[in-house]
Formats: structure tokens, sequence, C-alpha cells
């Protein structure tokens, strides 16, 4: 997740450290400019692990994702266990690896717009 969303959605921006898992693609979805993270045993991803979560903070990345991931383990390249969010639909799923920069560069502020409305709208339900 990139920082300008955890700022929006958490109010701040947690420790990252970088990341890879093997065996796991960032894929790109139908109609969709966020990935997911699916199976796919001839794949290495990178990413970042957050670190120092509280409750409350997890409990808005868990809403924010919604019910169309999954939080599921996984053992990274360097041994760490952790915990991610992992696409459940693969009918969704493109062949195309996501592109990270080229999503910061062409759809970055645009989305951080759509995810500071979402945002407020779960303040004033919570």
């Amino acid at each position: 997740m990139f920082p300008e969303v955890l700022a929006i959605l958490l109010g701040r921006v947690p420790r990252m450290e970088r990341a890879a898992v093997a065996g796991w693609r960032a894929a790109g979805l139908r109609d969709r400019l966020y990935p997911g993270l699916v199976p796919d045993p001839a794949s290495q991803t990178s990413g970042q692990v957050l670190l120092g979560l509280d409750t409350a903070q997890t409990g808005v990345l868990d809403a924010f994702e919604g019910v169309a991931y999954e939080v599921g383990p996984l053992v990274l390249t360097d041994g760490r266990a952790v915990f991610a969010y992992l696409w459940k639909d693969l009918a969704e799923v493109t062949a195309q690896v996501w592109d990270p920069q080229a999503f910061s560069e062409r759809h970055l502020d645009d989305y951080a717009r759509r995810c500071a409305i979402w945002h407020a709208r779960f303040t004033e339900r919570s």
C-alpha cells in the first residue's frame, strides 16, 4: 500500500519494511486499478510489511479491503511469517502483472481522493 493511502486511511504512515514472497503474484484485476495477490508457483512478488498497527488500524484496513480479500498467512523469502490480504475471486485475475510505478504515475492522486471519500463515510458509520 502506498504511504499516501495509508496516511488517509490510518491518519499516519506506519513503519514499513520491504518484503518478497515466492509463489505469489501481484496480479492485475479485471476493471480495477488495484492488484490482487494470487497464487502463482512460477512468480515472486515484492511489497511492504506494515509494522506497529494497533487493533483499530487493522480494523480500518480490513474494512477498506472488504470481502473481496481474505487475510491469510504467507512465509516471506527471508523466512518471516506474516499475514496478507489475498484476492479471493480468481475469475477476476488477468495475466497482467500489476505495475506499482505505473499506478503511482497515472492513478495514485485520484485513487487517494477516492480513499479519502471512503474513509469519511467509514468514519461517519463507526
